[in-house]
């Protein structure tokens, strides 16, 4: 399949060569037949080489969020400095070198004049090739020997201001392709964020379902036998109402504090009395699952011996620590703030110092 960057530069190959074989249709005598070929081969080889001429390529830049970005604008394929100034040097010297050549009788000649749109379209391709300062330095000096050596009304009707044209319209035409490629790269980071933001909404909403769903396997049979008995219960039934009231907060609170063993630490501690609150503020945020295994297994170890009348279990944001747990128990008749600590655990991440 022919890519369109194939078919512009067929284009611009078979443009050019064009050009340069109307400078070798003499109508009339010339002076130095040499020196036009010679401007002619030097004002080929240079076109061709900022046509075909690819630097290295460099490596794609990265967004904020470690995302690869698009080159903007074409910067890939900006023309190497030195193939610049030599096409620089060749808006220099071809003008003066045919116009000298021709002699000064046949100056306005169809054949004496294909540098006025050869190099307009040299520059052209220096423009393309993201040089613009060297583009406009090149029509300026194509710009100067034209008029000086035909004069400013012939050099205008004959092509100058066509190459002019080309110049400006190929600059606005990349700003606009730089512009429509920078709002793209915008916009396809507006979309990672947005897909980002689905996904986590996403992964809340099932999140959400799963923790209704244990809601209703530990509230759901004592609801029913609640309403079945008209709220009617006994010791036991409130028991195990005030234990599923419990489990049902820690899940809310603190999921991925729990696992078998810690309900089970939990709940004996509140068949005894305690008081027992578990509150999750993000300290565990990504941990893998077996490291949340180890602090799991300690925190059920700790709770196995604690005989505090109230345990507060929560996640801590120091680096070093996961978890605290505080027990308090009451210094006198009734539960107060001036209980005393009986039970201090800070609960470390695994390998940490």
């Amino acid at each position: 399949m022919i890519s369109v960057r194939r078919i512009i530069i067929i284009i611009g190959i078979a443009f050019t060569a064009y050009l340069a074989a109307r400078g070798l249709w003499w109508t009339a005598p010339v002076e130095r037949p040499l020196m036009i070929i010679a401007a002619l081969s030097l004002y080929l080889v240079t076109t061709w080489l900022c046509i075909f001429w690819e630097p290295r390529p460099s490596s794609a830049p990265a967004s904020p969020d470690g995302a690869p970005m698009p080159p903007i604008g074409g910067s890939r394929t900006a023309l190497p400095r030195w193939a610049g100034v030599m096409a620089l040097a060749c808006a220099f010297i071809v003008p003066s070198a045919i116009a000298v050549a021709v002699g000064p009788d046949n100056q306005a000649a169809p054949f004496a004049t294909w540098y006025l749109g050869g190099i307009g379209a040299l520059m052209t391709i220096v423009m393309v090739r993201r040089r613009p300062v060297l583009s406009w330095i090149g029509i300026a000096a194509l710009a100067i020997a034209s008029i000086g050596w035909m004069g400013l009304l012939p050099a205008l009707s004959l092509g100058l201001v066509g190459s002019i044209v080309w110049v400006a319209a190929t600059q606005l035409m990349l700003l606009s392709i730089d512009r429509a490629a920078t709002d793209t790269a915008r916009l396809a980071q507006l979309q990672r964020a947005a897909s980002a933001w689905q996904a986590s909404q996403t992964g809340r909403q099932r999140e959400r379902r799963i923790q209704v769903q244990r809601a209703l396997a530990v509230a759901g049979p004592v609801l029913t036998r609640t309403v079945s008995s008209g709220g009617s219960l006994d010791e036991e039934e409130r028991t195990q109402a005030r234990l599923a009231e419990g489990r049902l907060r820690d899940e809310m609170r603190g999921p991925r504090l729990l696992d078998e063993a810690v309900h089970a630490e939990i709940e004996r501690a509140r068949r005894r009395g305690a008081n027992v609150t578990v509150l999750d503020e993000g300290g565990l945020d990504g941990l893998d699952e077996p490291t949340l295994a180890i602090i799991r297994t300690e925190l059920a170890d700790t709770l196995r011996t604690a005989r505090s009348d109230r345990l507060y279990i929560r996640t801590s944001p120091d680096e070093r620590v996961a978890v605290t747990v505080v027990g308090r128990s009451a210094a006198g008749a009734g539960m107060s703030d001036e209980d005393a600590v009986d039970l201090w655990r800070e609960i470390g991440h695994p390998g940490a110092a």
